[in-house]
């Protein structure tokens, strides 16, 4: 079972592997990924943020279940992007922080479906955003590495916050050891990425 983990978890850092396979297990743990976006109400969720060292993430930008389209984007890559736009964000493992952060205005993104189909679109507007912000995760940037550094320094006490309660919760064994999510890595990677 899936679970969403929060900053500063080191696969958040890890930068994702891309996928040679897909299986009925990939997935039912994208299935899984849906429905902690949705509990969550969010509108993208990165396979890192899960816990999976994955090169995957999926959105709906409606972030409602059973509205707008679900999106499944396997080893995305950004091919252009222009303009430039700044707005407030948020993250699912970083709940309750949120900070304006520039992106682009539109990108062009090519990816594969879960099904092997490829995935050509020129995007703009909210899901430029979103796939921006995902594939950041993809290559362990969280958007809070990319705000002003005055802000930096305002959410300092917060993360703060967030590091003191990963490293009790580690110490009470409620959170895996280091070692043990390297292990848990390698695993995934051996599974659909080597």
């Amino acid at each position: 079972m899936l679970q969403l983990i929060n900053f500063p978890h080191p696969t958040l850092r890890f930068q994702s592997k891309p996928i040679i396979r897909v299986d009925a297990s990939l997935r039912e743990m994208i299935g899984q990924m849906f429905d902690i976006m949705y509990e969550n109400r969010g509108v993208g969720l990165a396979a890192n943020q899960v816990n999976l060292p994955l090169r995957l993430f999926i959105a709906n930008p409606t972030g409602e279940k059973g509205n707008g389209e679900e999106l499944v984007f396997l080893n995305p890559v950004i091919r252009r992007s222009t303009g430039s736009t700044e707005s407030e964000e948020g993250c699912l493992s970083l709940p309750g922080i949120h900070a304006a952060v520039k992106r682009n205005k539109s990108l062009h993104v090519k990816a594969y479906s879960m099904e092997g189909r490829e995935i050509d679109m020129q995007v703009d507007g909210f899901l430029a955003r979103i796939i921006q912000h995902e594939i950041d995760h993809l290559d362990g940037v969280l958007f809070i590495d990319r705000v002003s550094p005055e802000t930096q320094r305002v959410l300092l006490d917060e993360l703060s916050g967030f590091i003191s309660t990963h490293d009790s919760k580690q110490r009470q064994g409620m959170i895996p050891s280091d070692e043990q999510l390297s292990e848990q890595r390698e695993e995934w990677l051996n599974r659909y990425c080597r």
